[in-house]
C-alpha cells in the first residue's frame, strides 16, 4: 500500500513517515521543503520525495496511491496571522483542492491534520472552562483555527460512498523529531532550560490546554489509516493525551530534567500575552478505535534530551527551529536575492542595469 504524506517533511510528518516505513508502507513525500529534507535523512533513500506546493499539486503526483494523509500548510498561530491570505490558500482552500483530486481519482482514505484550537475559548470566561469534545459546538475567529475549520467542513461536504474523508483535531505536540521545533510549549520549555538553566511561564500558567507527543499524533493517524472505512468515514477525533494546566506542565518538565541533573527554575510572568486555553476530551477516538496515546511529558522530555545532543540540535537560536522566524528570514533572503541576485553567480551580462533602492528616510527631528 503506497501512502502519499503532504507536508512528510515538517515536524510531524518527519516522524510519521518513519512510523509509517517500519510498518511495510511505501511513502511518498510532497512537501514545499520550506526547512529542507533533514528530518527525512534517516530515510530518505526508502521513500519517493517529490518537491512542491500543495496550491498546485500536479495530479501525477497521485499516481499510484492509496491513501493521503495531508498535513501541509501553515501549522501554528503566529505564521497564520502574519500572512493570513497564505494561511486561508494553504489550509483551506488547497485542502479542499487535494480531497476533490483524490476523489476524481478514486483514492478512497484522506485524512486531514486539524487542530483543537478550534476551541479555545480564551482566558476570562470562567463558565466556558468545561470538556470540549468533538460534539461541543465552535466558531473559531483566529485565522489559523478559522481555516482549519472552514476545511474540516468542506471536506466533510465531500463524503460519499466512495470518498472516506477523517479528520484529526490535534493536540499541541510535543517532544522530539528530526525536524526539530522549540517554538511548541514543552519543547520551548526544555530549549529554555538547556540554553538558560530556567524558563518562564506566562500569564501565571493558568491555561489550559490539551498536549500529545508527535509519536502518539503519527501513531494516531496509522490508527485512522488502517480502520474499518465505517468506523471512521467523516468522523471527527480529537488526539489528546491529556489535558494540562502550562504551570502544572512546567513542573513536570522542571522535575524530569532535575532528575537528570540539569538544573531548572521556574520563573513566572503574570502579564498578559493573548494566551490561549481550552480543554478537550480524547475519549471518542478510545471509544471508536480503542486507540489512547501513551508517551506522557517526561517521557517525552528524556528522549527530547539525549535526541538532542545526539542530533546536535544544540544551537537553540537557529531561527530553522522556530516556524514564524525561518518563514521572516526566508522572506528577507528573498529580497536580497531579488537585488544582488544569487551570492556566486556572476551577473547574465556586463550591461546589467544598476538596481536603484529606495532611500532610507530620515526620523523627524
Amino acid at each position: 500500500m503506497k501512502v502519499l504524506v503532504v507536508g512528510g517533511a515538517g515536524y510531524l510528518g518527519s516522524v510519521l513517515v518513519n512510523e509509517l516505513l517500519e510498518r511495510g508502507y511505501a511513502v511518498r513525500v510532497f512537501d514545499r521543503l520550506f526547512f529542507g529534507d533533514g528530518g527525512l535523512s534517516d530515510v530518505r533513500d526508502r521513500v519517493d520525495l517529490i518537491a512542491g506546493d500543495v496550491r498546485q499539486m500536479d495530479p501525477s503526483v497521485l499516481e499510484g496511491v492509496d491513501a493521503v494523509i495531508n498535513l501541509a500548510g501553515l501549522s501554528n498561530d503566529p505564521t497564520a496571522e502574519y500572512n493570513p491570505q497564505a494561511n486561508h490558500q494553504m489550509n483551506t482552500v488547497a485542502a479542499e483542492s487535494l480531497a476533490r483530486l483524490c476523489r476524481e481519482r478514486g483514492i478512497r482514505r484522506h485524512i486531514l491534520a486539524s487542530s483543537c484550537s478550534i476551541y479555545d475559548i480564551g482566558v476570562g470566561a470562567p463558565e466556558k472552562d468545561v470538556l470540549l469534545d468533538e460534539e461541543t459546538p465552535v466558531a473559531p475567529k483566529a485565522a489559523y483555527s478559522s481555516s482549519k475549520y472552514k476545511a474540516e467542513k468542506a471536506l466533510l461536504a465531500l463524503r460519499n460512498e466512495h470518498f472516506c474523508p477523517v479528520l484529526l483535531r490535534m493536540g499541541t505536540l510535543f517532544g522530539f523529531s528530526p525536524r526539530m521545533r522549540y517554538d511548541l510549549v514543552i519543547n520551548t520549555f526544555v530549549k529554555d532550560v538547556l540554553s538558560h538553566g530556567h524558563l518562564t511561564v506566562h500569564y501565571g500558567g493558568e491555561m489550559w490546554r490539551p498536549l500529545v507527543s508527535v509519536k502518539d499524533a503519527a501513531r494516531a493517524y496509522i490508527v485512522c489509516l488502517e480502520a474499518p472505512e465505517e468506523k471512521v468515514s467523516g468522523q471527527l477525533f480529537n488526539i489528546v493525551y491529556d489535558n494540562f494546566r502550562i504551570s502544572e506542565a512546567a513542573l513536570r518538565v522542571r522535575e524530569t530534567l532535575s532528575a537528570r541533573n540539569i538544573p531548572a527554575e521556574v520563573r513566572v510572568d503574570y502579564s498578559y500575552r493573548g494566551v490561549r486555553t481550552y480543554r478537550v476530551s480524547g475519549r471518542k477516538i478510545l471509544r471508536a478505535l480503542e486507540f489512547k496515546p501513551l508517551i506522557s511529558i517526561e517521557d517525552a522530555v528524556r528522549e527530547m534530551v539525549g535526541g538532542i545532543a545526539k542530533r546536535h540540535f544544540e544551537d537553540f537560536d537557529n531561527p530553522r527551529y522556530y516556524n514564524i522566524r525561518w518563514m521572516q528570514l526566508l522572506e528577507e533572503a528573498d529580497r536580497i536575492v531579488k537585488v544582488t541576485g544569487h551570492i556566486f553567480d556572476l551577473p547574465a551580462t556586463a550591461d546589467d542595469k544598476l538596481v536603484q533602492l529606495p532611500t532610507k528616510r530620515s526620523k523627524a527631528t
